[in-house]
Parts: C-alpha cells; sequence; structure tokens
C-alpha cells in the first residue's frame, strides 16, 4: 500500500526549532511530518524516525503534555489514498464528523486491533493531532488510514468496489449479530450529532447497537462494531 512522500526538505537538517512548528495543523500539512511523543509509542513504529530528540530540555518544548513522557519522534504522514484502501482492505471503519480527538485515536487502535482500516472525514479531528497520535498507542504506525474523506463520495466508491456500507444509528437499525459477511464498510458518526440523513441513506443498510444508556460515544460504538465484524472472519 503506497503512501504519499514527506513535503520538500522532510530529509533535511532538523532543528528543534523546525520540530515545534510541527505542533500546528499548517506546519505539519506542508512538511508532511508530524510528532510521536513517549517511548513505548515510537517503538510501535517498523521504521525509526527521520529525527530523535531525546534532551529534556528539547522535549518539555515539544511535548503537549503537562510532564512529558520522553523523547520525541519525527516521522513522515503515514495516510494512503482512499482508493487504496478500498483496493486493500475488507473492513473499514469511517467516521464522519467525529472531532474529538481522543475518539478517533481509539477507533483506529480498535480497527488496528479487529483487523480492520480507518477513513476520517475532512470534519472529523485531524489525524495527526498530538492528541489523536498518542490516543491510537500506537496503532497509526499498523492500520491503514485514509483522511479527508468525502463521505458520500468515499460510500459511493466502496459500493462500486463490492463493499456493503452500514450506518450506525441510535435507533430502528439491526442488531450488530447481523452484520454482513465479506467486504464491508462501518460508517460511524459523532455521539452528540450522529450520521447527517445524506450519509445514511448513501448506505445499504443501518445498525443499532442495544443499550440501556441513551447513547454511545463513537469510540465505544466504533469498537463493538469491529468487534462483530471480527468475529466473522475468525476461524
Amino acid at each position: 500500500m503506497s503512501r504519499k512522500p514527506p513535503g520538500p526538505g522532510a530529509r533535511g537538517a532538523f532543528s528543534l526549532k523546525r520540530a515545534a512548528k510541527l505542533a500546528q495543523k499548517k506546519h505539519r500539512e506542508a512538511e508532511r511530518l508530524f510528532l510521536t511523543e513517549g517511548r513505548a509509542l515510537i517503538s510501535e513504529s517498523p521504521e525509526p524516525p527521520r529525527h530523535f530528540f531525546t534532551d529534556p530540555a528539547d522535549v518539555r518544548k515539544l511535548s503537549t503534555l503537562t510532564t512529558p513522557t520522553g523523547p520525541v519522534g519525527v516521522f513522515p504522514f503515514l495516510d494512503v489514498a482512499p482508493n487504496d484502501l478500498l483496493r486493500t482492505c475488507e473492513r473499514i471503519v469511517a467516521l464522519h464528523g467525529v472531532q474529538d480527538p481522543g475518539n478517533v485515536g481509539t477507533i483506529i487502535r480498535a480497527a488496528h486491533a479487529f483487523g480492520a482500516s480507518a477513513a476520517l472525514s475532512h470534519r472529523s479531528a485531524d489525524l495527526y493531532n498530538p492528541k489523536t497520535v498518542r490516543a491510537t498507542m500506537g496503532s497509526i504506525f499498523h492500520a491503514p488510514i485514509a483522511r479527508e474523506i468525502e463521505t458520500t463520495e468515499f460510500l459511493q466508491e466502496a459500493s462500486t468496489a463490492g463493499f456493503t456500507t452500514i450506518a450506525a444509528v441510535p435507533e430502528a437499525g439491526g442488531p450488530p449479530k447481523f452484520l454482513p459477511n465479506g467486504k464491508l464498510v462501518l460508517m460511524v458518526g459523532a455521539e452528540g450529532s450522529g450520521l447527517p440523513e445524506e450519509v445514511i441513506s448513501a448506505c445499504d443498510g443501518v445498525v443499532t447497537i442495544p443499550s440501556q444508556a441513551a447513547s454511545l460515544n463513537a469510540a465505544v460504538a466504533a469498537s463493538i462494531l469491529l468487534y462483530e465484524a471480527y468475529l466473522r472472519v475468525l476461524p
């Protein structure tokens, strides 16, 4: 699965000032580079970072945490094109308008755990936000991820590629145990707003998770559905 190359100068000398700018999305996008903090997260990458900051004073300047957790690595962007995702993956969780970085990172972690990939709409939290990266617990280096998708266009392309598309809704959907086998896109929205009608209408079906709570947040809902889909491919 091909990934887009880093931006111009990405392999050049890396100053602390240059790395600090990667805290802002516009600079991450310009360089196609992002920061990962903590030895455990960095060790999840199959490739070494482009640059490694270990000096405590440098780490304090780069860290977004009140108590820095350790070294900071600079890595190239990892996302793949949506058509690559559809060509190479069997199960995809697609997020529409999920703006909380913690939820997005947790869903990416669940996708990795249950053999799936993820697609993020342009209304969702930035994949390379430090909070998102941290919440993935290193799964950002393992799960294929597309970002900035146009949701309805992606669903149409998925259908053309042979996927069944299922929208998660709070009521009136089928139970998760009846999720179809085969190539599957699970469409999940934010807890408060959910999925807009045009997205639900673009899907082949709807699913509702039985719950005694008024609602489930996006990370919980996506994790349950990913697990249910994963059960269908276990030996």
